[in-house]
């Protein structure tokens, strides 16, 4: 193994020894250390500025291990194995771990029981040396196992991150924690065209423990949650540049950073969190790239870079996003995910730019139903019950709406009806179409007045987000801007911009007619179509789906009509006005002829799964029972659900292969 003669570059974090201080002041001169960027056997990494901890380093050890500006790339094994079975372990990490590789192991500082020291009782580190590898005893150290580059001055083991391309471009910002328990920028740059870095930690830094079950889980946190130490944007330039780094971190992610979990990055939202589509409504910031299919279909909003992240890295675990109008059901849905509305009123959106606080919910999209399950837990706390470790008595009935019902219909027709008949059968149940329309007709409260639904819900969503934004966002921001740029307005997108101007046009007073309507269909939806169980084990009386994605196109490079107003009702704005959690469910994928390509592609299909509020538990155990069972097949990432390299990323890897 060698450090290639590109160890550094200029696109480094300079060339500043990490041995300095964090901030070294002389006159006036400032220097501060931000870590340092290498290649290692053409893996780049980033060196944290942050030390570990220190290590009893014998005088002249490790001479055969390479080095670069005073750092050696070595491996700590602070667990009980003896040298023999040293490899073996080796072995077994590099199959769970990406930042791992056999070119830290030229220096390994082993458990003292595992090294046979020529000195005995020594009080002191020794190194022995075999034919591939120098061990050094590992003496009264809190330095977890995993790779590290050693600064061989002072014995500081700095921990690393493997570096990647974010070529879907749904990141904005790259960061690593602070010792303050804040972030920082990631200062590093690998090629790539327009594209950030991101960079990953070791997972065998981190144990997980019943207190931190997400311990080197891989997070990427949508751009409306604050974190300490980070500026946030909101998906708008002059938001950015107006506002200083926040200066703590809200509950909602905090309780994730609590349970273990390693943020990597904020990921792009559509501006202010509205709807909006890639060509024609992106302007501040470029939208991400769906990696389905033929990479150019829009990745829905606006939990956009959360959706296509998740579904292009198979480095990142889990991404949270938050879900108004179907902010995180969208994305999903048309990239394969699972992801989830939770009831409403989980966990605290303290420090989160609000779209409307009366239908903020906050949420996931994850590959791993597993993985979901924990993360629910960690974040929404005493208000989720798990049911992974119980045997649901899962509801017989089940009620669709808007469901083909000729599987010949087309392939996605299929695969919903099937995934529909597998699951009657695994619960013991029957599948019933119904209509909301006709049911709410039929026994509306007295309070609706006759109204029909379309009619009586048609302006709840719209007055709730402009009027609610325009009072908590817009106008502080706006006046703050005023303030610090000689009374001038900042630019806001299109879309942000018709809603609220759709809210100007109206009094205050209809922001407490939309809660009451709203809130008059919760009482009647939670009652008479989809109320609790009185079994805890059954939770919900029942499940209601409706289809989420079909494997149509909706490609980036077309042109649509200007942003409008969104009124009306559908299946999706069901779990925003009942507080219903509402899960989506991948279900498979169907072959589409691209006109971008010219070929045969494929995009997901998939469900949404409805269960009584409170029951969010019982549909991630339905999923992951679903799992078991063979009728759901978990994502991976790819440009296809199944895990087929993405398109423009193949052709990169190609080019650069030739």
């Amino acid at each position: 193994m060698a450090i290639q003669k590109r160890p550094f570059s200029s696109r480094s974090a300079g060339f500043s020894f990490l041995s300095l201080a964090s901030t070294f002041s002389a006159a006036s001169a400032k220097l501060t250390a931000t870590g340092l960027t290498v290649t290692l056997n053409d893996v780049y990494y980033y060196i944290s500025p942050f030390s570990s901890g220190k290590l009893d380093v014998p005088c002249g050890s490790l001479s055969a291990v390479p080095k670069v500006f005073g750092f050696k790339p070595v491996t700590v094994v602070n667990q009980e194995v003896v040298q023999e079975d040293v490899s073996d372990l080796f072995a077994k990490w590099t199959t769970i771990d990406d930042v791992f590789q056999s070119a830290f192991t030229d220096g390994v500082f082993l458990a003292a029981s595992g090294v046979s020291c020529p000195y005995k009782n020594s009080t002191k580190a020794c190194e022995v040396k075999t034919p591939s590898r120098s061990f050094v005893s590992l003496k009264n150290s809190n330095v977890s196992s995993g790779p590290y580059f050693l600064e061989v001055s002072t014995g500081h083991v700095y921990p690393v991150y493997r570096l990647y391309e974010d070529f879907t471009g749904s990141f904005v910002e790259s960061v690593i924690p602070t010792p303050d328990g804040g972030f920082q920028t990631m200062s590093a740059q690998i090629p790539g065209s327009a594209s950030l870095t991101i960079g990953v930690p070791s997972r065998l830094y981190f144990t997980k423990t019943k207190e931190k079950p997400l311990a080197g889980v891989r997070l990427g946190v949508k751009d409306i949650y604050r974190i300490k130490g980070m500026k946030g944007s909101n998906g708008n330039r002059a938001w950015y540049n107006l506002y200083p780094p926040s200066n703590y971190t809200g509950p909602a992610i905090q309780n994730l950073i609590d349970a273990g979990a390693q943020v990597v990055g904020l990921q792009k939202t559509s501006q202010f969190a509205n709807g909006e589509s890639a060509t024609g409504d992106w302007v501040d910031y470029h939208a991400p790239f769906n990696p389905r299919g033929d990479g150019y279909q829009d990745p829905s909003s606006s939990s956009s870079g959360a959706g296509a992240s998740i579904a292009a890295y198979e480095w990142l675990d889990i991404a949270i996003g938050s879900d108004t109008g179907g902010s995180i059901r969208g994305p999903a849905g048309v990239q394969g995910l699972f992801g989830n509305r939770p009831s409403t009123g989980l966990v605290s959106l303290d420090n989160v730019m609000p779209l409307s606080p009366t239908l903020d919910t906050p949420g996931f999209l994850v590959r791993d139903p597993y993985l979901w399950d924990d993360a629910n837990a960690a974040l929404y706390r005493d208000n989720y019950k798990s049911m992974a470790k119980t045997k649901p008595k899962y509801p017989t009935k089940i009620n669709t709406i808007g469901f083909p019902t000729n599987p010949n219909q087309s392939a996605a027709a299929a695969i919903i009806t099937k995934f529909l008949g597998d699951l009657s059968n695994f619960v013991g149940g029957t599948a019933t179409p119904i209509n909301m329309v006709s049911a709410w007709a039929a026994s509306m409260p007295a309070e609706a007045e006759g109204s029909p639904l379309s009619q009586f819900l048609n302006t709840t969503y719209p007055i709730l987000i402009t009027k609610e934004q325009i009072a908590l966002v817009r106008e502080p921001f706006y006046r703050d801007y005023a303030a610090a740029h000689d009374g001038r307005r900042p630019f806001v997108n299109p879309v942000p911009l018709a809603r609220w101007g759709y809210g100007d046009t109206l009094p205050d007073s209809v922001v407490d007619d939309a809660i009451r309507n709203k809130t008059i269909f919760m009482d009647w939806f939670n009652k008479e179509i989809l109320p609790p169980s009185d079994d805890p084990s059954e939770c919900s009386s029942s499940l209601l789906l409706y289809v989420s994605s079909q494997g149509g196109q909706n490609p980036r490079n077309r042109y649509r009509s200007g942003p409008g107003v969104p009124f009306g009702f559908s299946s999706g704005r069901i779990s925003v006005y009942s507080e219903a959690p509402d899960h989506v469910f991948p279900l498979g994928q169907v072959s589409v002829r691209s006109a971008i390509t010219q070929h045969e592609e494929f995009l997901p299909v998939g469900v949404s799964v409805m269960a009584a509020k409170g029951c969010d538990g019982l549909l991630v155990k339905l999923a992951q029972d679903l799992v078991e069972a063979g009728l759901i097949t978990p994502p991976l990432a790819g440009g296809t659900i199944t895990g087929d390299p993405v398109i423009n990323r193949r052709m990169a890897e190609m080019r650069d292969y030739y």
